[in-house]
């Protein structure tokens, strides 16, 4: 008999227990043994934490929300750039059992009043403003539309003392009081809505606890470590893999500047020592092209996580040769799933880094299956991705139709990504199941050309996008950054290099020159809006 095919299935056998903690029970037990050592820098504004003045601090806004009637279960929203107080505002809001809601501080107006209402926020925490946005006026505006918000602390500002003051005179031991689980809810955080309006993926202290925890532990974390973190706070890449990372090992948050800007982040490396760095690939594309990057000793640097989107070969190169990341790791995962599900570790191959995200997360299962049949696909077949196990959210905010779509009756979250895993359980991510291009009934998934343009040497960024046509149902689409100095690219010279190296139906057949691509503020790349945007530019977009 036929030996039946190893099917895609693994799952993440580990030595170290989960942890059963509450974030604020952790975060005292890493104070009680690095006391002295350093928590928190915030390069902009030059401030600095040990471990005991930060839970000095943390208890403080705790018991400064506190005494404004914030207690277990109350949503307490956060609308700000990165800054030590947002950092403050996690574990403050965790140690009361408060829900932390994270806004996008992209958002305008209209998405505040609808995530202010959704989620029906008692308290908002914001930063008056930054750079183009006028968040209190903006506040000001929402206020009259949503009228389960009684109360706004604005950073920088007297509502913000107040609560210091306030938090001052309380007793910290009074938070010893409060009946916590691991399983209560503790973090909402709003999913891009690429379509339709954003759902609010709902985390627990187990969650985001271990799933931080076990990222640091593939990264080798210790109380000798310096992260810097350059990505957003209120995204699980920055308050998870970022600041829970940090804390559950003792480890050292850097915060580079309030928004992305390579210089302030190299400089911060440099300044800071630090040993880790992290990023969505084109933050360090932007860091690389930095023209004062030869100016920074980044020698301290050891590992760092990318992650976001798919990592081009050349990026992975470089970061490894010229900023010394010898064991970066690459993750994968999703705002529903705390996030990461996948990761490289510090030995696997150059080609494994590049080409996969790497194996199952410790005590997860992650599976591949047929998207119409919804059974498991042998090993080296393409399908669906789906996880499963304690990273899994509890749902999206009281949208419990949305949570069925997504989570399964046997708790599988179904991703939207279409992958294959190999002999060795590696998982390559090879598109969204909606980015998939169908050109003449050939499936083409851009992430594989658009690492093929990657070689050419005027190219600095590329996405590669379906747009409709009337022959073949959708043609292929090249949005191109061009390098610095380089000659115009047009399609002719694209397909002229495509030629004999990529099958004809592959070759883009338009190309657009940008200066940077539609992002979300995660640096994720909005396909769909380019979409929208060449169909115009092509006058298809009836």
């Amino acid at each position: 008999m036929p030996v039946p095919a190893q099917l895609s299935y693994s799952s993440g056998t580990s030595d170290v227990p989960l942890l059963g903690d509450t974030i604020g029970a952790n975060l005292d037990r890493t104070v009680a043994a690095f006391p002295d050592r350093e928590a928190l820098v915030d390069c902009a504004s030059g401030r600095r934490w040990t471990y005991r003045e930060f839970v000095d601090d943390v208890n403080t806004v705790a018991l400064g929300l506190a005494a404004r009637g914030i207690g277990k279960g109350d949503r307490v929203g956060i609308w700000s750039p990165n800054r030590a107080e947002w950092t403050l505002v996690q574990y403050a809001t965790a140690k009361l059992g408060a829900i932390l809601v994270n806004i996008n501080p992209a958002y305008r107006t209209h998405e505040l009043t609808y995530v202010l209402n959704q989620a029906g926020i008692r308290m908002l925490i914001a930063a008056p403003s930054f750079k183009t946005s006028d968040y209190a006026a903006m506040i000001d505006e929402a206020r009259p539309d949503c009228p389960k918000l009684t109360d706004v602390i604005l950073f920088d500002g007297p509502s913000w003392d107040d609560v210091l003051a306030a938090g001052k005179k309380g007793d910290p031991a009074t938070l010893d009081d409060i009946e916590l689980t691991a399983d209560d809810p503790i973090n909402i955080q709003y999913t891009s809505g690429t379509t339709g309006f954003p759902k609010g993926a709902t985390l627990s202290h187990h969650n985001i606890l271990n799933n931080g925890f076990f990222v640091g532990e593939l990264c080798s974390y210790t109380e000798e470590d310096r992260i810097c973190i350059p990505v957003p706070f209120y995204h699980c890449f920055g308050m998870v893999m970022g600041n829970l990372a940090a804390t559950s090992h003792g480890a050292c948050m850097v915060i580079p500047a309030p928004g992305f800007d390579p210089t302030a982040t190299l400089k911060a490396v440099a300044d800071e020592k630090c040993t880790s760095l992290y990023g969505v690939p084109t933050m360090f594309i932007a860091e690389l092209a930095d023209p004062t990057f030869e100016d920074h000793d980044l020698s301290s640097l050891r590992t760092g996580i990318m992650a976001g989107s798919p990592c081009p070969v050349e990026v992975m190169k470089q970061v490894i040769e010229r900023m010394g990341m010898t064991e970066v790791t690459i993750c994968y995962g999703m705002t529903e799933t705390s996030p990461v599900s996948t990761q490289t570790r510090a030995d696997d191959s150059l080609d494994r880094r590049v080409s996969t995200v790497g194996r199952v997360h410790p005590h997860l299962e992650v599976k591949i299956i047929d998207p119409e049949t919804g059974l498991t696909v042998p090993r080296g077949e393409p399908g669906e991705l789906c996880t499963r196990g304690y990273s899994v959210m509890l749902g999206y905010w009281e949208q419990p139709d949305k949570t069925a779509e997504a989570i399964d009756t046997a708790r599988w979250m179904h991703t939207g990504d279409l992958a294959v895993m190999d002999e060795d359980g590696y998982v390559q991510i090879t598109g969204r199941i909606k980015d998939m291009v169908i050109r003449g009934g050939e499936n083409i998934y851009p992430r594989e050309i658009e690492e093929f343009l990657y070689t050419h040497p005027d190219i600095q960024d590329v996405q590669v996008i379906g747009v409709p046509d009337e022959k073949y149902g959708e043609e292929l689409m090249a949005w191109v950054i061009l390098r610095e100095g380089a000659e115009e690219l047009t399609a002719e010279k694209l397909r002229e290099f495509c030629q004999g190296k990529l099958a004809h139906y592959k070759i883009p057949r338009y190309v657009h020159i940008v200066d940077e691509f539609p992002m979300t503020v995660t640096g994720k790349v909005r396909k769909v809006e380019m979409r929208e945007i060449a169909g115009k530019l092509l006058g298809k977009d009836k």
